[in-house]
């Protein structure tokens, strides 16, 4: 029960965070994307707030034996950097280039219950099975031969 009260703490600070800072406002994102035009900088400062606290509370966890509500951390096990981590990282700018929203501020904007946003999370969930499911079949069909498709697992981040 308390990792759950603390998963929905956690999910209500964020979502109240991404409110606050602008980061669910489309137009806002897109002034900060703006950099050879009108340029909004003031998300550059949320940015470094956010890089601030998560590089304190990063270590003050790596001090720890192991985490307040879990037997052990899940650190991620993979740091290379490969074909699909950068094409999925360009799809991402990229949409998030175009349309101002990513995840996090579109699970937020729901509460408003706007079809852009209805329609963009439906296709990001859609993605996603998506993704799974090409993952899955390509894993399946290269069992056994040393250049098989890795499935991420919770601890890669």
């Amino acid at each position: 029960m308390a990792l759950i009260v603390a998963s929905f703490v956690s999910g209500l600070v964020f979502g109240v965070g991404l409110l606050i800072s602008g980061m669910t406002e489309p137009s806002k994102v897109i002034g900060f994307l703006d950099i050879f035009g009108a340029w909004d900088a003031t998300l550059a400062f949320v940015m470094a707030g956010a890089v601030a606290v998560a590089s304190l509370g990063f270590a003050l966890a790596r001090r720890r034996s192991a985490p307040v509500l879990a037997a052990n951390f899940s650190w991620p096990a993979r740091s290379d950097i490969d074909a699909p981590l950068i094409v999925g990282s360009a799809l991402f700018g990229i949409g998030w280039g175009l349309s101002g929203i990513c995840p996090g501020p579109a699970l937020v904007n729901l509460a408003g219950l706007s079809a852009p946003i209805i329609v963009f999370v439906a296709t990001m969930v859609l993605g996603m099975f998506g993704y799974e499911l090409w993952q899955r079949r390509s894993s399946i069909a290269n069992v056994g031969t040393p250049q098989g498709v890795a499935i991420a697992s919770p601890s890669d981040g």
